[in-house]
């Protein structure tokens, strides 16, 4: 049946990994950079078939084969392969990637539809109105996909010599991508109606399970289906990335390149904006109602306010010299609710409630780390207001439950202090890096949810096993356990990912220039 895009990514980004290890183990990364496998749909055929014009179907043809660019039987019969440089081989096998995996998502998606969404039972269970939420526009988006699909096919059938693909990605993207908008944004209603009928509706869930026990769908849930366009956006714009590495410097496929980036990563960030606005609005309304003010009331509802991190700290009760580690009740409980550019500190009450009694803008705070004073002070901090809600300064001890916990406090609460590995009002010149192997999706806000083979630097981290990182990409910033990733020991390799950094970036001054020193949240 061909490979679905879930399996087509899985193995792209696992051999990613695989290259980026092989490479990390050696002296010189050009030595240890072999041909990126692209996944295969079926065993290679004879290479006395194609020879006239390149026919590359990837739409039209479902058992059309994902191979190498350079093992088309086609391109291997042609001679090109002894005329090219190995660079431009590179770079051919990166955009014919671009194509073959949207032939594969065109795939899944056209899936998703025919067998899920058009099934007539499920028709029948579902209320249009549910199916308008659990399915959106995919419509469009297939449509979308479609369109693009021939559009790369028809250029990769002009020669068998890509000529480039970014001009067509660009094109597409501001003229017809911002179905996915609409899409992703529809996101966070989506999970809650599906996550509903799989409880309220029991036809429902019986169906799903049948549908997905199908062989056309590789044992792939009905959600991985339905996550398809989030997903795809946000790869296409590293295979962008991965493209704009390797076009030559100043050339006109390095201006395509920058400007497919460009507008990819707008529409990315519109995606991402979209799923956070409900979520965080809905989250905004649900603490305005637990909390109860014991000082002047601070409106907590506004568009441009969000939660970073909440929680329970201990607060060291009276003044320091007064109290001995004997005291029983050395620290009573507080609870802080941090927003982007508020603090307001809280005491639990009855009825899960939280009542206020200080609060200071962020931009306001300052903390620091106490040194070793024993375990009754371990992961003890200061947290200085340098103007309260009584127009005045304020200082507080805070014990954390751990050392990440005190760590990821401190980072929240003051983000533009040096960090263990960086300083973040210098560039970055040759910090740690890290390379995901797992999977991980963020549990707090103050997280960062990764995917297979991102690449970040290490900010900070902590001997309990947690790391506060920026991922190379898209300089997003969060925490995540060090388990999910294996460090990349090589320093040429880190150097080479940050060159490749910068230069994906270059196209806008002030963000090269923030590079490694904004941050995100």
């Amino acid at each position: 049946l061909g490979l679905l895009y879930q399996e087509y990514r899985d193995k792209s980004t696992r051999q990613e990994i695989e290259t980026r290890r092989l490479q990390d183990s050696q002296a010189d990364p050009e030595e240890s950079s072999p041909s990126k496998e692209t996944p295969s749909e079926a065993e290679p055929t004879s290479t006395t078939e194609n020879k006239a014009p390149p026919q590359i179907s990837l739409l039209r043809n479902s058992n059309s084969r994902f191979n190498l660019w350079q093992d088309l039987p086609e391109i291997r019969s042609s001679g090109v392969l002894s005329i090219l440089q190995p660079d431009e081989i590179k770079l051919q096998e990166a955009m014919f990637e671009l194509v073959t995996s949207e032939a594969s998502y065109y795939k899944s998606l056209n899936l998703l539809v025919s067998h899920f969404m058009e099934n007539e039972r499920l028709k029948k269970i579902l209320h249009q109105s549910e199916a308008h939420i659990l399915f959106s526009n995919v419509l469009d988006v297939m449509a979308v996909s479609e369109r693009f699909l021939l559009d790369l096919e028809q250029r990769v059938e002009e020669n068998i010599v890509i000529s480039d693909v970014c001009d067509i990605v660009y094109q597409h993207t501001v003229n017809h991508f911002s179905v996915y908008i609409t899409y992703v944004s529809n996101q966070t209603y989506q999970e809650r109606a599906y996550k509903q009928l799989l409880q309220d509706k029991p036809a429902f869930r019986e169906l799903i399970s049948q549908l997905e026990l199908d062989p056309k769908c590789k044992g792939l849930s009905f959600s991985s289906f339905l996550i398809l366009p989030f997903q795809r956006i946000t790869r296409l714009k590293l295979l962008v990335q991965n493209i704009l590495k390797k076009v030559e410097e100043k050339s006109d496929r390095e201006s395509t390149a920058l400007d497919a980036h460009k507008e990819l990563e707008t529409v990315v960030k519109a995606c991402n904006e979209g799923v956070r606005k409900m979520s965080r609005t809905e989250q905004m309304i649900s603490i305005q109602k637990k909390l109860e003010f014991k000082i002047k009331s601070v409106p907590i509802i506004s568009h441009s306010r969000w939660l970073l991190k909440q929680g329970e700290l201990q607060q060291m009760n009276g003044p320091k010299t007064s109290r001995t580690l004997r005291t029983k009740k050395l620290f009573r409980e507080i609870y802080l609710f941090l927003f982007n550019d508020l603090l307001v500190i809280c005491r639990q009450i009855p009825g899960d409630k939280y009542q206020v009694f200080d609060s200071a803008p962020r931009g306001l705070l300052r903390v620091e780390e106490l040194e070793d004073q024993g375990q009754s002070l371990a992961n003890v901090f200061i947290l200085r207001l340098l103007e309260n809600a009584d127009d005045r300064e304020a200082s507080y001890m805070l014990k954390a439950s751990s050392q990440s916990e005190m760590k990821r406090w401190m980072i929240s609460l003051a983000p533009n202090r040096r960090t263990k590995f960086v300083s973040f009002t210098s560039r970055l010149v040759d910090c740690p890096q890290i390379q995901c192997v797992h999977p991980y999706v963020a549990q707090q806000p103050d997280e960062l949810s990764l995917e297979l083979a991102d690449v970040l630097n290490i900010l900070d981290k902590t001997d309990d096993g947690w790391i506060f990182g920026e991922r190379l990409h898209d300089q997003e910033r969060g925490w995540f356990p060090s388990s999910m990733g294996e460090e990349i020991l090589n320093p040429k390799i880190r150097a080479q990912n940050l060159k490749e950094c910068f230069r994906v970036h270059k196209s806008d001054d002030s963000q090269r220039r923030k590079l490694g020193s904004r941050n995100r949240q």
